[in-house]
């Protein structure tokens, strides 16, 4: 008997295709990976608006408005710019909810504060914010699968609460 699991993404993709609503991405280390695996399914355009590579520290302030103060106070990968990404793309591309990814994949660019495995994921909606820390293993790859998987997780879990 073969067994067949919906992926997380056909899964975000059903959810707000049913409830006639969108998202938009704005990624740093995932380096557009959620963008990606979202076009993949036939008909993304009804759920997804678009998506950011904002990879350099200054266009995360010049395209999606992350204040630079909160830059220079709690460092790049932290709760605040994750948030301000998450809030800046769902404005920037008019969606119902942003996804954001920023962290070290590595195999550099790690310190002993921020270590590489480390991702910072949030998620913007009508009703809030939500942000998660993560710790990941593995080489850069595994950094970027397990952060897309995590990000898709939380954006389905906020669309179900209607974050």
């Amino acid at each position: 008997m073969k067994e067949t699991t919906e992926s997380i993404e056909r899964k975000v993709f059903d959810l707000l295709k049913s409830k006639g609503m969108t998202f938009a991405s704005a990624e740093s280390c995932t380096g557009g990976n959620i963008a990606h695996l979202i076009t993949l399914i036939p008909g993304s355009s009804e759920v997804f608006r678009g998506g950011a590579v904002t990879y350099a520290t200054p266009t995360k302030t010049k395209v999606l408005g992350v204040p630079k103060d909160f830059i220079e106070a709690d460092g790049v990968v932290s709760r605040r710019v994750v948030e301000s990404m998450a809030i800046g793309t769902r404005n920037l591309y008019e969606a119902d909810f942003g996804v954001a990814t920023t962290g070290v994949a590595g195999p550099g660019g790690g310190t002993e504060e921020t270590p590489v495995g480390t991702v910072w994921i949030g998620v913007a909606g009508k009703h809030g914010t939500i942000s998660e820390l993560c710790h990941f293993r593995g080489g850069r790859s595994n950094v970027i699968k397990r952060a897309t998987l995590r990000a898709y997780e939380l954006l389905h879990e906020a669309i179900r609460t209607s974050l």
